[in-house]
């Protein structure tokens, strides 16, 4: 069997993919900043928790803010059923036996939307902890999710995504004692990995730590406009 990894035209054809993707992206980004929508890209394993919690996001800042959300998965329209209960505008992408969301992937799905009527557009990636660290969507944050059931040495176990993550959300806080959830080694293992990311605890079924996040993506989305200049 031939190791695909020493092919130079598997390399090449790779890193193209990659190089569009990055331009595409940029494109996506400066689009987003000319309208002024702030965008969140959420990653994490299967079973996370990013539906539920994005779907109580998306109801608590649909009260004073215009909210969308873009959800990718490989097969069904299931979580995107879930988060139109929020009264978010939602749109969901089956990627087929893709592992991730692409740059060209949301160009083609935001065609048609008017995105100066939005002021946050989250994008739930596909459960994966992998793929979707190489590629950009033009997000303003990329957040990954950990749940205290998936174990303490998950950051160390996947660092890519972590290195290029702007927050850590650990989910499903209300089970940390029922699993013996060791908060002090999961930290280290996040800092081992990515020293000073910032970290929330939240609970989707308590509502515990979800205020506080919702602030910090309002002071992000301050902070966004005012480095923009966007109205």
């Amino acid at each position: 069997m031939h190791d695909l990894t020493l092919n130079p035209r598997i390399v090449e054809i790779r890193q193209n993919v990659l190089k569009k993707n990055d331009l595409l992206a940029r494109e996506l980004r400066k689009r987003f900043q000319n309208v002024g929508v702030y965008v969140v890209n959420l990653v994490s394993s299967p079973g996370a928790g990013k539906t539920t919690l994005l779907t109580e996001v998306l109801t608590r800042l649909g009260k004073r803010y215009r909210t969308a959300a873009l959800v990718g998965d490989l097969a069904t329209e299931n979580d995107a059923d879930r988060l139109r209960q929020s009264g978010a505008k939602v749109r969901q992408i089956t990627t087929g036996t893709v592992c991730h969301l692409e740059a060209e992937m949301i160009e083609r799905t935001l065609q048609d939307w008017e995105l100066e009527t939005f002021d946050f557009l989250f994008i739930e990636n596909v459960g994966n902890l992998v793929c979707p660290a190489s590629y950009d969507l033009g997000e303003n944050q990329r957040v990954v999710l950990f749940s205290v059931t998936e174990g303490e040495d998950k950051p160390v176990k996947y660092p890519t995504i972590v290195n290029s993550a702007d927050t850590a959300i650990i989910t499903k806080i209300d089970l940390a004692e029922a699993v013996d959830f060791q908060r002090k080694r999961f930290y280290e293992a996040l800092n081992e990995v990515r020293p000073g990311i910032r970290i929330h605890e939240v609970s989707a079924r308590t509502g515990e730590g979800i205020d506080e996040w919702i602030s910090q993506l309002e002071a992000d989305k301050s902070a966004f406009i005012h480095s923009s200049g966007s109205l």
